[in-house]
């Protein structure tokens, strides 16, 4: 499993790190995968919600799975990268809605309409 910068990593987190001027390819290089994949999934561990452990995986190795399992724990997918990017993209410089706020709203999205 890869972790951000050697810990654990939540969503809010993750949003925080990119609506601060995080590039993808810097996320890609610290976690070591490859930021040539074809898609980059977003995974949360068992039970999602938004202090979740986060877990990043290339579509090459999930095969799109909903449900995978990692070293005996449970991840289920979100979203892959490229939405998570575009929403990042259309509240950067946004301070009306918080980390958390975008979080719940992210998680909530990933739960009904994904």
């Amino acid at each position: 499993m890869l972790r951000f910068i050697g810990g654990s990593l939540n969503l809010a987190e993750l949003i925080s790190f990119f609506r601060r001027s995080g590039k993808f390819e810097d996320f890609c290089k610290i976690n070591n995968l490859n930021s040539e994949s074809e898609v980059i999934e977003i995974y949360a561990i068992d039970p999602r919600d938004i202090n979740s452990d986060l877990g990043f995986f290339p579509i090459e190795n999930t095969e799109g799975q909903v449900v995978i399992n990692i070293n005996g724990l449970k991840y289920y997918n979100l979203f892959d990268f490229f939405y998570f990017l575009d929403v990042i993209n259309d509240v950067k410089g946004d301070e009306k809605i918080s980390d958390i706020e975008l979080a719940k709203r992210l998680l909530k999205y990933s739960e009904d309409d994904a």
